[in-house]
């Protein structure tokens, strides 16, 4: 069956789809010899797909890996980097970090740090990524000041930020200090660092932006209730891998 080479490279592992089409655009991809396009469809039983000179099977397709990482500050949300800054998959075993195609699903600005999932399902990782995915995301921040009630209603209906208005959030306030203050933030959008443009744009400068939770997956450990420490990682649960992909149903993906 014909689908595009991007969604079969991803469906692969070798990649997620956004990396897969970045993959084409560099001229990495070749089909049959024959250098790729972007919408090329392909039939993967009678093509020959190669990246980087090498080709790729599905009978070579590792069994799919879900992980949670609690994100370091620091730490760049990328698969690699041109910087030579320490990546997410850095921290994971080497076993992990080569040849399965686990990428990180969505991104955490390289200061902000908490719950992201690293996955090889590159369908999932299409879907959670996609602009009409409704699976909400739940920050704790530091903002310099004290946002008056105010401000909060404003945040929460939504604010235009760069010719759109962001979605209705939740945002609650959790505690004041000496002249910053504590926010509970939940998203229904990820737009590129939203939280700190928003919270800028409203004269409260965000100092610490740390995500909790993405829908019930939390950085608890559902066994024991313990939380992971930076920079560790672990498993979905079967429940969370099954709550993602009921969430993202009413996505139609296409081929």
């Amino acid at each position: 069956m014909e689908a595009r080479v991007q969604k079969i490279i991803s469906q692969w592992g070798v990649a997620s789809r956004r990396e897969a089409e970045e993959m084409i655009k560099q001229s990495r991809v070749h089909i049959n010899g024959t250098l790729a396009h972007l919408g090329q469809k392909v039939d993967p039983h009678t093509d020959t797909i190669c990246v980087d000179g090498k080709p790729i099977s599905a009978r070579k397709r590792p069994d799919l890996i879900y992980l949670l990482l609690n994100k370091p500050a620091g730490v760049v949300s990328t698969c690699d980097d041109p910087q030579g800054r320490t990546t997410v998959l850095h921290l994971l075993p080497p076993e992990l970090q080569h040849g399965l195609g686990i990428h990180p699903v969505g991104r955490l600005d390289a200061d902000s740090t908490g719950a992201l999932i690293l996955t090889n399902d590159g369908d999932l990782t299409f879907a959670l990524t996609h602009p009409r995915h409704n699976i909400s995301k739940t920050y704790k921040v530091i903002v310099q000041g004290h946002p008056p009630e105010a401000v909060l209603k404003m945040w929460r209906k939504g604010v235009l930020l760069e010719g759109r208005l962001t979605r209705p959030a939740q945002v609650r306030l959790i505690e004041r200090f000496a002249n910053q203050s504590k926010l509970e933030i939940i998203l229904q959008e990820g737009r590129n660092r939203q939280i700190r443009l928003v919270a800028e744009q409203l004269g409260y400068p965000v100092h610490r932006l740390h995500r909790v939770a993405i829908g019930s997956v939390k950085l608890q450990t559902p066994k024991t209730g313990s939380s992971l420490s930076m920079g560790e990682y672990r498993h979905l649960t079967p429940e969370e891998i099954i709550f993602l992909k009921n969430r993202i149903k009413r996505i139609t993906i296409s081929n």
